[in-house]
């Protein structure tokens, strides 16, 4: 499935659209990537004159590129108006601040997918390879 075609299945849209591009996806792997927006509406008012990316963010940026788009391409796009898509669980450590203007790569890495539930070890990156958090997620599709 190509990165447009995938992006536009996804059940989000601007301003809360983390996807940019996917740049590769098997069956086991997800890799893409996301720039956070100078003017993105979360920064205004968190961290006044320093503004950070907040964590919840960061957690729905890995939850959409390394969770989300791989359970799309893992039931191959076939999704309909009764298609559902959740949150399960999730862990996450966060090593770094992600600040405004800054580009991250998501790499999420299949862990299980059984009856309408995947489960993905996540990792995101900036631009200079740091990562700047991790952990595991896992989501449910039905419908």
């Amino acid at each position: 499935m190509v990165s447009r075609e995938l992006i536009s299945k996804l059940p989000y849209d601007k301003p809360f659209l983390f996807v940019d591009e996917i740049l590769n996806i098997t069956e086991d792997a997800v890799k893409g990537h996301f720039t956070f927006r100078r003017d993105a509406w979360f920064y205004e008012g968190h961290f006044k004159g320093n503004p950070v990316t907040p964590g919840v963010i960061l957690t729905e940026t890995m939850a959409q590129i390394g969770v989300v788009c791989l359970g799309i391409h893992l039931v191959g796009g076939a999704l309909n108006d009764r298609t559902k898509i959740a949150l399960s669980s999730m862990e996450i450590e966060f090593l770094k601040p992600v600040f405004p203007g800054e580009k991250v790569t998501v790499i999420g890495k299949k862990i299980y997918f059984r009856f309408g539930k995947l489960k993905c070890t996540v990792s995101m990156h900036n631009e200079n390879g740091e990562e700047v958090c991790n952990g595991s997620i896992a989501g449910m599709i039905t419908g």
